[in-house]
């Protein structure tokens, strides 16, 4: 109905409730004249009973319940509610009377026009008005429920585009990072003109390309992430020369598996920036597999434990991003000893 013109809507309502009051009169024609061969003296009595019923029922639908009752002011709606009974069996009973006076026949013959006193037929009236009230009821909770879903989906709709930005800012963030630490790999090389400045520059082109490209898709294929890992891990070889060791082992990668970008470049990074040299030499080993739907990435550095940690945006960036893109997914744990710093990840797809 939200698509539906307002006009075709009061055109439906104005038929809808027309229907309705005629079902209604023929009610009352059958309640009161059940057994009764006047049928012409029935039916005009029914008349004068559907005033009141209407205007009681459209004064329960349109302000005692959506005022009152649906505002759980429960107190006011039983005290005006009293007050409604009160007036219309009032003007119920001059309705009767009147009813019964005007449409007096005095040729009529034996024939008991009305089958019912007058106590039932105002209970007959508040039947009609029970039926119409617990009707306005169904309806407005339905249109409640309605209601709290839209603010419900449009409350989630939000908090979606606020997720969306929150990581497009995430990785912004990782951009310049990344790119401030291989720039400044290639300056120093650059100065001392060593020969591999060149090799250099077209591994940076290639990370650049997957950041430019790649990033903003939501996921890409996970071996394209090893890759991108392989091309990072062979720059930093060239920066370390031989104090740099690394362990890179792939374990049976499902080639069909996809992962949210740059999600693993981070813990890397992170690797050879703190990691400290121990005998001249930084190791890391870093362990990656797939099996059941899994991924187990594990990263493990030569370190020391330091009283006052520099955590910078690396770590809380990436836990941010799991908890966004694998909430409840995901087990991120890092292990920190004397001599040796572990990241272990593990991320159910």
């Amino acid at each position: 109905m939200k698509n539906v013109p307002s006009f075709i809507k009061i055109i439906f309502k104005i038929v809808f409730h027309t229907i309705f009051w005629v079902c209604v009169y023929f009610f009352y024609t059958y309640f009161l004249g059940y057994g009764s061969s006047n049928i012409k003296y029935v039916n005009e009595f029914s008349l004068f009973l559907m005033p009141s019923t209407i205007i009681v029922c459209y004064l329960f639908i349109y302000y005692l319940i959506p005022n009152y009752l649906q505002k759980k002011k429960y107190a006011y709606f039983i005290l005006y509610s009293i007050y409604t009974f009160i007036i219309t069996t009032c003007f119920l009973i001059l309705s009767i009377l009147y009813g019964l006076v005007l449409l007096e026949n005095k040729d009529s013959q034996s024939v008991i026009p009305l089958t019912k006193s007058m106590p039932f037929i105002i209970l007959g009236v508040y039947m009609v008005v029970l039926f119409v009230k617990v009707i306005g009821l169904v309806v407005y909770n339905y249109l409640f429920q309605i209601k709290n879903e839209d603010l419900k989906n449009k409350f989630l709709k939000t908090q979606l585009q606020l997720k969306e930005q929150e990581l497009k800012f995430l990785k912004m963030q990782i951009h310049p990072h990344f790119l401030f630490n291989s720039l400044n790999t290639i300056y120093g090389f650059a100065i001392a003109k060593a020969d591999e400045a060149p090799k250099m520059i077209l591994k940076l082109s290639n990370l650049l390309d997957y950041i430019l490209y790649q990033v903003e898709k939501p996921k890409v294929l996970l071996i394209q992430e090893v890759n991108h890992l392989e091309d990072y891990i062979s720059l930093e070889k060239m920066r370390f020369h031989d104090t740099l060791k690394v362990n890179f082992n792939k374990e049976k990668l499902n080639d069909s598996l996809q992962i949210s970008p740059m999600l693993l470049i981070p813990f890397v990074e992170n690797s050879f920036k703190h990691g400290v040299l121990i005998d001249g030499t930084l190791e890391v080993d870093i362990c990656i597999k797939t099996a059941n739907n899994r991924l187990f990435f594990e990263i493990e550095n030569s370190s020391k434990l330091k009283k006052e940690k520099n955590i910078g945006i690396g770590l809380p960036n990436i836990r941010k991003r799991l908890e966004m893109f694998y909430p409840e997914k995901h087990q991120l744990e890092i292990i920190e000893k004397n001599d040796t710093f572990k990241v272990c990840l593990k991320i159910e797809f």
